[in-house]
Order: structure tokens, then sequence, then C-alpha cells
């Protein structure tokens, strides 16, 4: 039976971690996380770490990995910080020399957790975390990953598993992004995930628009309308395609360009001609 360790989170944490939290509003987690005192912001990043799904566990690696040191150095005054979070910290601690050297002398290596299906109240919960083999598998790819040349991430890019492509799409060279997209086992689904997430790549938004396959789906039209990194001449092409009920939607959005919202008008105002 797997080892058994106590977790407890607040509330702030529970409403981005509980059963049945949607995949957007556990990647906004990653974001939001950062308006939080500094024991719920790493809580949280760490619990998101070990996600199911390896958007949010990339996305939230990269936060913890992006840390402020200031941040790292109030959690470790808090008067319990959590072993398990201690333990995500210290290779952060060994990449930053200006960085706290109390977690290095306080904990070692520790194995990922997974947030278990427990009913999340509005008071601070205690739960049981399983280990989960599956993240301690993906925190080693991304590991290895940092340690890779170009070279060898652009193979991997263009050939790996999802947990590869979900590490390597967000790499800052375009050479291995863009060959995440190229790779011919990256699925819809996981073009949709990444548009949704608002990815800033500007190459990757250019190579899912030239592909033909991905733009008949109705879905992925719909939210590269709604990501203002998508080429304006694209999403006013997939505005057409859309139905009257998401033309209204885009008409009054206000994420989106005023150009779209615009158009989106005019074309609702003809189809009720």
């Amino acid at each position: 039976m797997a080892e058994k360790i106590k977790l407890t989170i607040s509330p702030a944490v529970a409403a981005y971690v509980r059963p049945g939290t949607s995949l957007e509003t556990r990647l906004a987690g990653c974001t939001d996380a950062e308006n939080m005192e500094s024991a719920d912001r790493l809580m949280l990043l760490f619990c998101l770490s070990k996600d199911t799904d390896p958007t949010v566990r990339a996305t939230a690696l990269s936060c913890l990995e992006n840390l402020p040191t200031e941040v790292i150095r109030e959690y470790m005054d808090c008067t319990n910080p959590h072993p398990l979070v201690l333990g995500a910290l210290l290779p952060l601690c060994r990449n930053h020399p200006d960085a706290p050297t109390t977690v290095e002398e306080t904990v070692s290596e520790n194995e990922p957790v997974d947030v278990p299906d427990e009913d999340y109240s509005d008071a601070e919960t205690e739960v049981e975390a399983p280990v989960n083999e599956d993240a301690e598998q993906f925190l080693s790819k991304y590991k290895t990953a940092q340690l890779m040349g170009i070279g060898e991430k652009i193979k991997m890019a263009l050939s790996g598993d999802k947990e590869w492509r979900c590490i390597l799409v967000k790499d800052a060279n375009k050479l291995v992004s863009g060959s995440v997209i190229k790779n011919p086992r990256i699925t819809e689904a996981e073009i949709l995930t990444l548009i949704k997430a608002g990815i800033q790549n500007d190459e990757i938004m250019r190579l899912i628009c030239a592909n033909k396959e991905w733009i008949k789906s109705y879905n992925i039209r719909k939210a590269l309308i709604e990501n203002n990194r998508t080429p304006i001449q694209n999403a006013m092409r997939y505005l057409g395609t859309m139905s009257e009920k998401d033309l209204s939607f885009f008409a009054k959005s206000k994420n989106i360009s005023s150009v779209i919202s615009t158009m989106a008008k005019r074309l609702l105002l003809n189809k009720k001609k």
C-alpha cells in the first residue's frame, strides 16, 4: 500500500484543487497564486504541480521555478513550512545562490504526491495524499529537459510522448516549441488546451492556424478567436463560421480585439436581416 502523507490546505487553495475543478480554473490557479500569501501561494503551486493534466503540471512547475527569492524566504519564516513543499523548493535553491540555505539544511528530496479526491470544506482541511509515480516521472522529465541541448530537445519535441510535448512546448527556443506542434502524435485536445491556456508564442499560433485539419474543428476555431495571439486575419476568417450564439458572445466580449467584436456585431446583424 502506498505511503500516505498528510497535507493541510486552506480554503483559498482548495478552491483550485478540489475534485471536479475545471481545467481552466486549475490553469488560472497557476497565475492567481501570485496574489496569495506566500504559504498559500507555494502550497497551491505544489498541489497543481501534481495535477493529472500535463499542461497544469508544467505551468505550475514553471511558476515554482521562477519564484522570487523573497517569496521563498517568507515561506521559510512561516511557523510550519510543509516538508513536501520544502522538498519542491530544494532544487530551486540549488539553482539560486542567493536563496535561503535553510531549505537544504531542513529537508532532503521528497517523493512527489498527488492531491486526492477528498471533499474540501471551507475550513482548513487535512487530507492524505498517496505517492504518485506518474508525477515523479513527469518531474524527472522536466529536470532532464533543463539539461538537454537544443538538438536533443528538437528531436524529443518531434517524437516524444504527451508529457515531453507539454514540457517542450513551453521552451523559450522557438525551434523547440514549434517542433512540438509538428509532432505527429499531438492531438486536437492538446492543441485546444494550448490555445485556451493563452500561450504567448506567436510561431506556435501561426503553425496551428496553418494546419487545415485542426482548423476543421469548431472548438479550435472558436478558441483561436478568443486568443489575442491569433493573427487578426485568421480570427476574422474563423468568425464567419461561428453560430449566432457565439457571435453574440464575441460582440459583447471585452477580452478580445475591438476589431473582432465589431465584426461580430456586423455578422450578427446580417444574420438577423
